[in-house]
């Protein structure tokens, strides 16, 4: 029996796990859960040389349909099949129909990890017709600095209800370091506002009590998450980083074109620049590509039906005009120099290539 004000904490039991999608992205998450010691980590690819792969290099389990399962991972491409430019979300979303069909556990985990437009997790839900708890907890992996910016980094998280907030901080999380106290009857009585602080807490009170469960139920990934207070907020932030970063190597481009018409020497002024402590101007290279920066900038374009961006809409002609710029010019490093650079010119360069070299990390 609880002592009168005490609290019982539900922990979910997650071992079973899925992760949809052995790409780019979808096979170091698979390699990275498995790391942490869950023993039955699956794996799904509409490739089946993606799944052998992943059973060969990391003894991921090929998923034969999604029927039970305590955490569904979705690591699934976001941008149309032949424009990689481009946002769509259609393919995730037959990914879920197919889940809410065949799984059979209800209040299993769906955690989104896939970038996508404001207003899909909660679409994801009403496919799942409320059956599963839904999350979105959006990669900043890199694979150039996979060390730096792997699967474990600091990474934001929200979800669709409180409940399924709680689940995900959970999963990605750990019980260990982030207490919530519940009524075993009420769910809509935690506020989000709670759990963000309870992750800051040192202690927890002495009203909470947990019950002594199986190691196997308390393993989670150890990842140092940010909730937020609505799910919205998650699908926002993700895209809103990558908008924000392709501003900044627009403006690069922008100012490098500015050089070229005006006969000023880029390299120089840029290293001159980035000796201010609060200012660092980006390397431009052959244009802003990659599978994220273009399209999360269009989506996040696109998230708003009445107060456009200016802003973006302009960067991305920059980006235009740059492209048009250096197809026209003899092949050269962009930052090459018709003078010779100075010891500290040269020292500049190394720090500043160095700092640049994650600027189409997502």
């Amino acid at each position: 029996m609880l002592a009168a004000g005490q609290k019982q904490r539900r922990t979910a039991e997650f071992t079973k796990v899925l992760i949809v999608g052995l790409g780019q992205l979808g096979l170091p998450v698979a390699k990275y859960v498995k790391e942490r010691g869950f023993d039955d980590v699956y794996g799904y690819d509409i490739s089946q040389e993606a799944m052998e792969r992943a059973e060969k290099t990391a003894g991921i389990k090929k998923a034969n349909d999604f029927s039970d399962f305590d955490v569904y991972v979705l690591c699934v491409s976001t941008h149309k099949s032949d424009d990689i430019f481009s946002p769509q979300v259609e393919g995730l979303l037959s990914i879920v129909e197919r889940i809410s069909r065949e799984a059979k556990r209800n209040g299993a985990l769906l955690s989104i990890e896939s970038t996508i437009p404001k207003g899909t997790s909660k679409k994801v839900f009403e496919i799942l017709n409320h059956r599963l708890h839904v999350a979105h907890a959006p990669h900043r992996w890199y694979s150039l600095e996979e060390k730096e910016h792997g699967v474990n980094q600091l990474r934001i998280v929200g979800g669709v209800s409180n409940c399924c907030l709680e689940a995900a901080m959970q999963f990605y999380h750990g019980k260990g370091s982030f207490e919530i106290n519940i009524d075993d009857d009420d769910d809509d009585n935690i506020n989000n506002d709670d759990l963000i602080d309870s992750t800051i807490a040192t202690t927890t009170t002495t009203t909470t009590t947990t019950t002594s469960l199986p190691s196997k139920i308390r393993k989670s990934l150890g990842i140092p998450m940010h909730p937020v207070s609505e799910i919205e907020m998650a699908e926002l932030a993700k895209i809103v980083e990558n908008a924000h970063r392709y501003l900044q190597i627009a403006f690069a481009e922008d100012l490098y074109l500015y050089c070229q018409a005006n006969n000023i020497n880029f390299p120089e002024l840029r290293d001159a620049l980035n000796t201010k402590w609060n200012v660092h101007i980006l390397e431009p290279r052959e244009g802003i590509g990659g599978h994220c920066l273009p399209k999360d900038t269009k989506m996040f374009l696109q998230s708003s039906q009445s107060v456009k961006s200016k802003i973006l809409a302009a960067a991305i002609e920059v980006d235009e005009d740059y492209r048009q710029h250096i197809q026209s010019r003899p092949s050269k490093s962009l930052l090459s120099s018709s003078s010779s650079s100075s010891k500290l010119t040269k020292r500049r360069k190394s720090t500043s290539s160095s700092r640049s070299r994650i600027q189409y990390a997502s």
